[in-house]
């Protein structure tokens, strides 16, 4: 990579030929402020906060749209600049109705920081004294144009992050607004409520309805984890404030989505309304009564203790930790010897024995083919990516039912009959992508496996960490029948009812190990408390066989303790010997994964 100097208010800078002012300026730890510019999205040098003064050249330049040369002189305090920046911020604060004590974003606002970073402290300029209006048809979050400082952030994160293309620019000069679609509220708009737009704003103009004025940034705790609401793994922040959770933001460094969520990632968690179970549970005399967990782990232990192992049953949601499997799998199959068991979810069909890609080989693809799977249900963040190629040039075929959500941006939409022909265009793009899931019948996989050596094959699973329950078994196939006793690791599993119970005989005994109330848990003879998404810590494998950290943000509600700890302590009831540390753990289950 090709060096040149610079020189920066007096300091002699090395940086990569072609790079922004911005960017080398940011490298050698000299602040240009901005406020339109934004490290996930591309600049536009809208703004003009980040002007700065470069020798030779005849005004003033945007630092993070003019890249660097060899010999560059560059001012970014001087007094010109400092007037320029001065004098737009005039200009903007005048632009709508800035109270900035009565905004939720106060004390956290980008314009309102650089405001007091230059001294901006009376409006030069009238304000407009009419009200702006405000958009609260969406569930989640608000518009507040009257904080709008038109900055494109949110129109360029839908349209280049999310590839939604939902909003837009419309009129001119003082009367330029943001808008949704043809000039619809936001409610009646094509907004997929990913909150990428939210996160990315600026000022207050995009509001979080629930965290909205419970504090500052400053005063909040930001733990970095990894979503598990389906099987992608995106990296997330949850921000707390005196153990409570506020709001779930994306991580710009996630090696998976690059700080994108989707509405279940962001949003669902925080208003799932499921009552939570919060202490173990037994039943005496037709009803679960509560009980402190060393009663209830004795009578789990005494009755696995006493019962034949080809007569215990095991079944086990994706929606646990890999540290919860591998000691569900140690108590049970290796040390009880339990052969039946099995997983509440479908797992994708595995066409090779080793990983043949990864979901970051869809932006790189000229051809993608997905097959028996729809990410926009199922999997959103991944059809985001997909939808991101497809706006650079990227060529779509679904091979699926017609109503697969990514049908209405496909080039081509075949049914499984043809999934040779489809099969056939990929082998003549020069990077095709397979993504495939539990949809696609053994023929088609079949069909899929002659483009081995050609693409990247990503496995769609369903669930969160199916990946993993697969690698230790859980996936082989349950025989309910001869189930006299089940252990049900339930954990925070929605939509799984009585049918999972289907064939286990009457008088049967079943020990539930969920968060929340359920069906399920009604039917069971003991029920375990389980933490919750923001009250665990330990890892999960998404469905590219990525292992990633999950880390605790609050503590667990009443008596709920952490999945891989509860069978932790019901093994140390049987006299198994399987403690250990969450990092021992975490090390002795990834490598039983694959």
């Amino acid at each position: 990579m090709e060096m040149v100097n610079i020189t920066i208010n007096g300091q002699k800078i090395s940086a990569p030929a072609g790079i922004t002012i911005l960017k080398a300026a940011q490298q050698a730890g000299i602040d240009i402020p901005t406020l339109c510019n934004h490290p996930a999205l591309s600049p536009t040098g809208a703004c003009r906060v980040c002007v700065v003064e470069v020798e030779g050249q005849r005004t003033l330049i945007t630092a993070c749209t003019f890249p660097i040369t060899d010999g560059l002189v560059i001012q970014t305090e001087s007094p010109q600049v400092v007037k320029a920046r001065k004098f737009i911020l005039d200009m903007l604060f005048s632009e709508r109705n800035h109270f900035c004590m009565y905004c939720q974003m106060s004390g956290d606002c980008e314009l309102q920081n650089l405001g007091y970073r230059y001294g901006i402290d009376h409006w030069v300029f009238p304000t407009y004294t009419k009200g702006f209006p405000v958009d609260a048809t969406r569930k989640y979050f608000l518009m507040e144009h009257n904080r709008c400082v038109l900055c494109g952030r949110c129109e360029r994160a839908c349209g280049t992050l999310v590839a939604n293309h939902t909003l837009g620019l419309r009129n001119r000069g003082a009367k330029s607004m943001i808008h949704a679609d043809a000039n619809l509220t936001f409610g009646d708009s094509s907004c997929v409520s990913c909150g990428t737009c939210l996160q990315v704003c600026p000022t207050g103009a995009l509001c979080d309805k629930r965290s909205a004025f419970m504090g500052r940034d400053e005063q909040t705790q930001h733990v970095k984890t990894t979503c598990s609401h389906c099987s992608v793994g995106c990296a997330m922040e949850i921000v707390t404030r005196g153990g409570n959770v506020m709001k779930i933001l994306g991580d710009w460094d996630g090696a998976v989505n690059g700080g994108v969520l989707c509405q279940h990632g962001r949003f669902d968690p925080l208003y799932d309304e499921r009552t939570r179970i919060t202490s173990p549970l037994i039943r005496q005399k037709g009803k679960l009564v509560p009980a402190n967990w060393d009663e209830a782990l004795q009578v789990v232990a005494k009755r696995l203790g006493k019962a034949d192992a080809k007569s215990i049953g095991v079944l086990a949601s994706s929606n646990v930790t890999n540290e919860a499997l591998y000691l569900l799998d140690k108590l049970f199959s290796k040390e009880m010897k339990v052969a039946n068991v099995g997983l509440l979810n479908r797992a994708a069909p595995r066409l090779f024995e080793k990983p043949q890609g990864s979901l970051a080989d869809i932006e790189k693809s000229d051809v993608i083919l997905v097959v028996g799977a729809d990410p926009v249900k199922d999997q959103p963040v991944a059809s985001f990516l997909v939808k991101r190629t497809v706006d650079r040039g990227g060529r779509l075929i679904v091979v699926d039912g017609e109503d697969n959500g990514l049908a209405p941006f496909a080039y081509m939409h075949l049914p499984m009959a043809d999934t040779g022909k489809a099969v056939e265009i990929a082998g003549r793009a020069n990077n095709p992508v397979i993504l495939y899931g539990t949809g696609a019948p053994e023929k088609t996989v079949n069909a899929l496996k002659k483009l081995q050596g050609k693409a990247a094959f990503v496995a769609l699973e369903q669930g969160t960490n199916t990946r993993a329950a697969v690698a230790f078994g859980f996936a082989n196939g349950f025989k309910p029948s001869a189930v006299k006793t089940l252990f049900l690791l339930l954990g925070e599993q929605d939509g799984i009812g009585v049918e999972a119970l289907e064939g286990i005989g009457k008088g049967a005994f079943i020990v539930v190990q969920a968060s929340f109330a359920s069906p399920l848990t009604e039917q069971a003879d003991v029920v375990l408390p389980m933490a919750i998404w923001s009250e665990r810590s330990g890892s999960l494998t998404n469905t590219e066989g990525r292992v990633q950290k999950v880390s605790k943000a609050v503590e667990p509600e009443g008596e709920a303790k952490a999945d891989w700890e509860i069978i932790s302590l019901l093994a140390e009831k049987m006299d198994k010997k399987l403690g250990a540390s969450l990092e021992e753990l975490s090390a002795r289950a990834t490598q039983n994964i694959k």
